[in-house]
């Protein structure tokens, strides 16, 4: 009786090994493939970063030439109106 309860316990023993051991693999998998999408996620915010300040920059310079265009208008518009003030 002794015999088969040891047979019975060392056999859910090794049963029990195998099933922790397929779940560490498992989990060491999962963990690797976490850490991989953590990089990927870090390098694609960081190009989305980088094409956020490019465009920020672009806005910037256009904002500046479209000023400096109303400055022009600005200016040849008083010009026009002095020039047909003088001319009445």
């Amino acid at each position: 009786m002794e015999d088969k309860m040891f047979e019975l316990m060392t056999k859910m023993y090794s049963e029990f090994t195998e099933k922790f051991n397929s779940m560490d693999n498992k989990i060491d998998s999962v963990k690797n493939d976490i850490i991989r999408l953590e990089n990927k996620l870090d390098n694609n915010s960081k190009a989305l970063f980088d094409g956020y300040n490019q465009v920020y920059e672009k806005l910037n310079v256009l904002e500046n030439k479209i000023d400096n265009l109303s400055l022009k208008v600005e200016s040849q518009e008083v010009e026009i109106k002095v020039i047909k003030g003088g001319k009445a």
